[in-house]
């Protein structure tokens, strides 16, 4: 059986089923509507969820396959990667996921979905880490049971996904699956989205980085279906926070792999609801930013975006900046946002500096 047999198999679902996905579908296609219409209006806000949201799909992502950088750690190397030896395991991945995912976002629209642009995203995902040089981009040449990587760094296997000398065949027809739902609209997108990442999965058609390559394919798939409030939001993170779930249902449909009985409804479900819930974090993220930014006289976000951008800033970088307000006016400003804590101040007397806080990062 084929993967488009098999996946017409696995997506064969009850009545009831398709009643309750239907339910969680509609639910997301409105916020869908909603956010591009909120996007219009007020995009000035979206950069720095876009900032926020890269920085934790990077930490997260490199979290689960055994990674133990934190989003601080990644944010500090990723704001000096161009002057940081990547010497470190961490340092490689988190660099080489992070230029993988911004470009998905800044060129989503010219990436075709095809075996070649898969292997050239795990490529650049790979791209600095040692160890994987001998094999990115390049499907496996021997067996990779499925682990879970957990904090307290053990592992537990999962399943044993498609065999290597089997994977050649499997990857271009699960691309080409994918393309025909693709071209045909006969299915619903995030359903055939996610139908595609528990196949992915299950093929695990590389040695290393499945599980960060499969996040990186839900971005780029989103993104060209129109869903592009995930850049906004971290998937990988909410997976992260939820992984014994994860596993759980992914080895739901797993444990009867290749069989006749083989579906992925508890996938399917579970997959929109975690969306759903990355839509209300979203909404609320941007409401407390948004909320935010209007409490703040005009003066105060200037002075708040003049450091976002110029950190550590001292005082006089920012009368210098913002030269038509006083020095003392700007200073009180400047304590104000530190008691708000928006921005954090160290040094003392004329080494005093400002930094943007962690609550104003996240916000």
């Amino acid at each position: 059986m084929d993967i488009s047999e098999s996946m017409q198999t696995k997506l064969n679902f009850s009545s009831k089923v398709y009643q309750q996905l239907s339910q969680q579908l509609s639910v997301l296609d409105t916020f869908k509507g909603s956010w591009k219409i909120k996007v219009s209006q007020h995009g000035k806000y979206l950069k720095e969820l876009r900032k926020i949201a890269t920085i934790e799909s990077t930490g997260s992502s490199t979290r689960i396959e055994g990674g133990s950088f934190t989003d601080k750690e990644v944010k500090k190397l990723l704001s000096s990667i161009k002057i940081t030896p990547l010497e470190s395991q961490d340092q490689q991945d988190v660099a080489g996921y992070h230029e993988a995912l911004e470009l998905i976002l800044d060129n989503y629209t010219d990436i075709e979905i095809s075996e070649r642009h898969v292997h050239q995203l795990h490529r650049t995902l790979l791209k600095y880490s040692y160890k994987d040089q001998p094999y990115r981009g390049s499907y496996k040449q021997s067996s990779n049971q499925v682990l879970a990587n957990y904090p307290d760094g053990t592992k537990r296997v999962l399943f044993d996904p498609t065999p290597p000398h089997l994977t050649p065949a499997e990857m271009p027809q699960l691309i080409a699956w994918l393309n025909e739902r693709i071209k045909r609209k006969d299915m619903h997108p995030l359903v055939f989205i996610a139908g595609f990442v528990y196949e992915f999965l299950s093929i695990h058609p590389y040695k290393d980085g499945n599980i960060r390559l499969s996040g990186l394919i839900t971005t780029l798939l989103m993104m060209k279906q129109g869903y592009d409030f995930i850049e906004y939001i971290s998937f990988e993170k909410l997976i992260e926070s939820n992984r014994d779930e994860y596993y759980r249902v992914l080895m739901d449909g797993q444990q009867n792999r290749n069989k006749d009985n083989e579906r992925i409804s508890t996938w399917l479900f579970y997959y929109m609801k975690s969306l759903i819930l990355l839509t209300k974090q979203l909404n609320a993220k941007y409401e407390t930013y948004s909320n935010l930014k209007t409490a703040l006289n005009k003066r105060q976000k200037q002075v708040l975006d003049f450091i976002k951008s110029n950190e550590p800033a001292q005082v006089g970088d920012v009368h210098k900046a913002l030269e038509e307000y006083s020095r003392n006016t700007l200073k009180k400003d400047l304590a104000y946002l530190v008691d708000e804590k928006l921005l954090l101040k160290t040094g003392d007397r004329r080494g005093t500096r400002y930094h943007i806080s962690t609550y104003s990062s996240e916000t």
